[in-house]
């Protein structure tokens, strides 16, 4: 079988950023896979389960709200390893082009106060698996670390 692309990336070179993982046709439209990447992979803990559970509810909210990017939105989730999230949007994109939304993204999860959108026992497969307090310091961490001054090697993938 051939390797899929995500896994031809070196990951020990691959540092906390947002990059472009893929860019596919379906149809006539071009859609953008972005790795949205809050941790250095095998070097730093990953997530833990609870705060990546909240942090997927909470940014799929805020980007499936907003005015520009919401109707372009094709899907948000986390990676299995814990250490980011993939996010698809239509159209033919770079990594600067989703920015200012992944910085307003993060700075509105680092300040979220309230119920977690989505996390009542009707609307969850795992509703008890929710830690708000740890996702915030997630994304405050990601948005002080990485988005606040980002930097090219923050924006393209390891060659």
């Amino acid at each position: 079988m051939e390797k899929i692309a995500s896994f031809t990336i070196d990951h020990d070179r691959l540092l906390p950023g947002i990059y472009v993982s893929r860019k596919d046709k379906v149809g006539s439209e071009v859609i953008t896979t972005f790795d949205i990447r809050l941790k250095k992979p095998n070097i730093e803990p990953c997530m833990t389960a609870a705060a990546i559970h909240t942090a997927e509810h909470l940014l799929a909210t805020y980007i499936r709200n907003d005015e520009q990017w919401g109707k372009k939105t094709v899907y948000i989730g986390p990676m299995g390893c814990r250490t980011g999230f993939y996010a698809i949007f239509a159209g033919d994109l770079t990594s600067r082009d989703i920015l200012p939304l992944i910085k307003d993204a993060f700075a509105f999860m680092a300040d979220y106060e309230g119920e977690i959108p989505g996390s009542k026992r009707a609307e969850c497969g795992n509703c008890l698996d929710h830690n708000l307090a740890y996702c915030k310091w997630e994304a405050k961490k990601f948005l002080d670390e990485i988005l606040s001054d980002i930097k090219e090697e923050n924006l393209r993938y390891p060659e």
